[in-house]
This record gives C-alpha cells, structure tokens and sequence, in this order.
C-alpha cells in the first residue's frame, strides 16, 4: 500500500487523518480507492468525473502532471500527496 498524504484543508473529509493508506499501482487507482473509502474526498478534488484543475498531485514529490497523468505508476513504498491550489486575500 502507499501513503496518501492529506493536507489540512481536506482532512475534514478523511476524518481529520493527515496520511491514509491506499491500494492502486497508478495514481487513478489510489484516488479510486480512496474515493471508495471516503466519498466526500471525491467531491472536494474532482470536478465531472476528473481531477480538478486546481489539485495537483505529486508522487514522491514530484508533480505527475510532467510524469503520465493519472497514469503515473506507484509502489507501495511511495508517498501520494494531494495539493489543492490556495488563493484568496483581498484586493
């Protein structure tokens, strides 16, 4: 299994865990895993099916976005984190 991280702004929907164990050799299947475990998750980082635009996601640190996408193959030893995009202020 490898290790999800979850950062604060999403723990509320994993039950305030800061990292989850999840099953998948491809980033698309550990999100699936996780989905399947926490629903909610799901409807806080997709957006009609997909990965919102504004979540990146990193295996061991580096961005799958320049890797294969969804596709980006991981082992039980790597960490997964969920980074969502923070914007906010005032002008």
């Amino acid at each position: 299994m490898s290790t999800v991280r979850i950062p604060p702004v999403l723990r509320e929907t994993v039950g305030g865990s800061r990292s989850l164990a999840a099953n998948g050799a491809t980033v698309d299947e550990v999100l699936a895993d996780l989905f399947a475990n926490y629903p909610a998750l799901r409807e806080r980082v997709t957006s009609d099916g997909e990965l919102s635009p504004f979540v990146n996601v990193y295996v061991n640190d580096r961005d799958v976005r320049y890797r294969e996408g969804l596709e980006t193959q991981v082992g039980p030893d790597d960490t997964v984190i969920l980074l969502p995009a923070m914007a906010g202020g005032t002008g």
